[in-house]
């Protein structure tokens, strides 16, 4: 029996240029800001502490903040194992998120952001993007 010679093909992702770790940091930091630039409305719905990890996939790359008193906080690199929320996102979905030029459950439905965290805190993330 003889098989056919191995064919190689060169493979070009559509998105070459992707973000960056400071523009997802940037993204954060923008989060950070939209939570308490509004923070009567979402006060109500972020009574919780909770600790959040990031995980950018294609970057390789983790960040780690905290939900206190309706605030995001304490954005810094690293893994947090611990985390009651972990999110795991490509860094230009990550920034179309914050942009609100991606739904988040869009985005959850279709497998392009997952995210580890019990059913009220999800309800309650979804609320704050």
């Amino acid at each position: 029996m003889r098989y056919r010679p191995i064919r190689w093909f060169s493979y070009e992702p559509k998105d070459a240029d992707m973000a960056t770790i400071e523009e997802c940091r940037a993204a954060l930091d923008k989060f950070a800001e939209n939570i308490a630039s509004d923070q009567d409305a979402v006060a109500s719905k972020l009574d919780f502490e909770r600790r959040l990890a990031c995980d950018i996939s294609d970057l390789g790359h983790a960040f780690r903040a905290r939900f206190t008193a309706g605030t995001l906080t304490d954005i810094a690199d690293g893994d947090d194992p611990d985390a009651e929320i972990r999110m795991t996102v490509s860094s230009d979905d990550l920034v179309a998120l914050v942009n609100e030029e991606l739904d988040l459950t869009k985005a959850f439905a279709s497998g392009r952001v997952k995210i580890k965290a019990n059913f009220m805190d999800l309800l309650k993330l979804k609320k704050m993007l």
